[in-house]
């Protein structure tokens, strides 16, 4: 009798089990992962960032010469800069991309199709900075990535090149600013701008450098 209690009781788990966790294998039973806008950065991760003190632009020089804005922030709902070598077209597809600053790549894969290759660096703000403690540069539909997850990247640091999403458009870097700790590659078109800021206007309040200089990104920021 007690073999027959403890064979329903097993059943029971099992059924409670299939009903919470619906992705069920042949060979056990594997957790769905979390829904990405629930992934986020500990206060402990975040404090253990490094300190980024100036942003560059990510592609072309550090004043983002030699290149254009092709679909600007919230043109068409869109919620990055869209930036292309100025040859137009494919010219720039292999370009190097530079890190917009100091910070730690926190997502490096291919959420869907749509973005390709995807890069996210997050960087811890100095203290005071009104967007702080922590904003996101994203690199999407990149050709290659040359960093990985965890990785830590100085500014101007090659991280990837430009790419199609293999195939999907013309070459150019999907470029945005996020602010906060999440780490979600999310949607790069909605009706409001979420967490987003414009890259353009971020990147010039926080180069930290005068118009005129132009000068090698430093070893360390």
């Amino acid at each position: 009798m007690d073999k027959i209690v403890r064979i329903i009781c097993v059943l029971l788990t099992l059924a409670m089990v299939a009903m919470i966790v619906p992705e069920l294998r042949v060979s056990g039973v594997r957790a769905k992962p979390l829904d990405p806008p629930f992934v986020r950065l500990t206060p402990l991760e975040m404090a253990a960032l490094p300190l980024a003190t100036r942003f560059d632009m990510p592609l072309g020089s550090e004043h983002g010469a030699f290149t254009y804005n092709a679909r600007a922030f919230r043109i068409q709902r869109h919620l990055g800069d869209d930036l292309n070598g100025i040859g137009g077209g494919n010219s720039d597809l292999g370009d190097p991309v530079h890190a917009a600053g100091a910070g730690r790549v926190i997502y490096a894969g291919v959420p869907s199709p749509d973005w390709g290759n995807m890069i996210l660096i997050a960087h811890r703000l100095p203290d005071g900075d009104e967007l702080g403690p922590v904003v996101q540069t994203v690199y999407a539909h990149l050709e290659s990535m040359r960093v990985r997850a965890g990785q830590v990247v100085q500014r101007g640091d090659v991280i990837g090149t430009v790419g199609t999403a293999a195939g999907r458009y013309w070459a150019h870097l999907h470029f945005e600013v996020r602010v906060g700790p999440y780490i979600n590659p999310g949607q790069g078109y909605a009706d409001t701008a979420l967490n987003r800021v414009a890259p353009e206007v971020f990147i010039r309040a926080h180069r930290g450098a005068d118009e005129n200089v132009l000068n090698p990104p430093p070893e360390n920021d």
